[in-house]
Parts: structure tokens; sequence; C-alpha cells
């Protein structure tokens, strides 16, 4: 059953971020870095970062652990507020690109990677476009799965709509329903599961914080789109990705350094949807071997009756 084999996967993931300990992090009443895991078969292994989304955390990754860990070190990491990187010093009012850019370079500097591949999802995506700007030396190849580049009119009111909502809804009732508008299929059930069980971990006053990134976010995303990016990178889009797949094939067009390939049947998520197509896409690429333009995938959407015997476990 699809329960018994994700069930396995999170022993797998769990099991296998302990093979390495984690590096050592201040006391909680001096907390500077952010809560991070290191997965490593090979000490002598190119390294490979993870950059999670919005209300995720490093289990967003479960399902590209086993695939990645024999090739690569990986250095999953938990942005501030997610997973267990709570209470980080110095503490804001308000979050924009420079501060959770900074969080990442900070494990990044403790751990003494100079080079290093990255792979993001969603917003996590605009964050690595912050580190390819202050950093661009550290990079050597990036993927990005569903990514965000949007300056457009529907993007302008998908944010601004979440920052008025905020005043009027609870965060818990706000998020649900915007999974619902990014995620809206059937075969998007366990993707909007994962990550509405991952934000419950957020409180309103850190979701508060996050939502403040849309301030800078039009700028960044200009900046980005228009700046030649002069390393390799592979855009992973799903092609139900109704929000941001038509901005991602723009900038694809635009920049010769960046490929673009479509998983069809997928939508936003397509790491958790199709793990094991998006694993052998990235995995090609960051081997620099050919990639495909498309690929099919065939999703079988979850019954509720399975993510409710999930939610229980």
């Amino acid at each position: 059953m699809i329960f018994n084999e994700i069930s396995a996967m999170n022993a797998e993931a769990s099991n296998s971020a302990t093979q390495e300990p984690a590096s050592t992090v201040p006391t909680d009443s001096e907390r500077t870095l952010l809560h991070h895991e290191i997965v490593s078969e090979n000490p002598d292994a190119p390294w490979l970062v993870f950059i999670h989304g919005a209300g995720g955390s490093i289990r967003t990754w479960k399902f590209q652990i086993e695939a990645f860990a024999p090739h690569f070190r990986l250095l999953l990491i938990d942005l501030r507020d997610h997973g267990r990187s709570k209470e980080i010093m110095p503490a804001f009012p308000a979050y924009d690109f420079d501060i959770v850019a900074k969080d990442i370079l900070a494990v990044v500097d403790h751990l003494n990677i100079r080079k290093a591949h990255f792979i993001s999802l969603s917003i996590g995506s605009v964050i690595l476009q912050k580190i390819d700007i202050e950093r661009p030396a550290l990079i050597d190849r990036m993927v990005m799965a569903g990514a965000i580049f949007d300056g457009s009119r529907m993007m302008h009111w998908f944010v601004h709509s979440g920052k008025l909502l905020s005043h009027v809804l609870p965060y818990r009732a706000l998020y649900w329903m915007f999974s619902f508008i990014v995620l809206p299929r059937k075969n998007h059930r366990l993707s909007r599961y994962i990550f509405r069980r991952q934000s419950k971990k957020l409180s309103t006053r850190e979701y508060m914080k996050w939502i403040q990134l849309y301030k800078p976010f039009f700028n960044l995303a200009n900046e980005y789109i228009h700046r030649p990016v002069m390393k390799k990178g592979l855009l992973v889009m799903g092609s139900q990705d109704h929000i941001f797949l038509r901005a991602a094939k723009r900038f694809a067009q635009i920049q010769k350094n960046m490929r673009l390939t479509v998983i069809e049947n997928c939508g936003h998520v397509c790491s958790i949807e199709a793990p094991e197509l998006f694993n052998e896409l990235v995995l090609k690429f960051l081997k620099d071997q050919e990639v495909p333009r498309a690929v099919k995938a065939n999703p079988v959407p979850m019954k509720w009756s399975e993510l409710k015997a999930l939610q229980k476990g």
C-alpha cells in the first residue's frame, strides 16, 4: 500500500539523516545557526545543499535523501522558524531575503564549504537567487524545483491578496486556502498534506514575519531575471504548475545557461509527486548528462483514507 511505502521511506530518511552527526549548534539561548543535518556516505564527495520552501522543513526532501546520498555530501537545512530552527538569534520583527540568505550562508561558512551544488523548492528558489547574487562563486550548479520568478499581474494578485487576507483570516486557514490554489488537483493531495503538516510548526507570529518577504520579492525577481546567470542551472517544473510554469519558461528562454524540464501530470511540488523521475533528472544534470525537455509521470492520487492513516501515524 502507498501508506506502507511512505512510512518506510520516512524511516529510511530518518535513519540516513543520522549517518553523520549534525554539526554542533549553540545552546537555545545563544542559537545563531539554523538547524542542519549532514548525510554523507563519502567524505570526499561534492556538497549538495537543499533549500526547502515556505512552511516546509528538512523532511520536505525525504524522497531525495536515499537517491542522492551515494553521490554527494548532503546538507539539509531548516529555514528560520521552520522545523527545528526555532528562536534563531538575532531576532527580527520581519524578514527579507538578505536575512534568510545570510542564515544559510552562516551554516555554509560554519562548515567551511567553498563550493557546492544547490537544490531548492518553491520560495527556496528565490532564496537561492539571492545567494547567487551575494555569493556567486559558492554555487557550482543549481536546481530549482517549482521555481518562482514571476513579477506578473497574477503573481502580484497572489502575493498581495495573501498579505491582505492575513489581517482577516487565521494563519492556518490562509495557508490551507492557498495550498488548494497552488495544488488544486487530486494527485496533489500528498504534497498538500506534507506541507500542511510541516507548516503547523510555524506560529502566527512567525508566519507574519515570513509574509513580509512579499515586499522585496518583486525587486529581487526583476533583478535576477535580467542579469546573466553564469553557471548552469536546471528548472524542474510540473506541467500542472498553473501559477509559476509560464514565468519559468520565460526565464529559461532569457538565460542561456538555464535548462527547463517539465514533468507532465505533476503540480508545483514535483519532487514529492514524482520523486523517482525528479531524482533521475536532477542526477543526470549534476553529472553533466543530457536532460530531456519533458518526461511523463503517472502519479496515483492518494485516497482520503490513506491521508487520514498518515495523519494518525
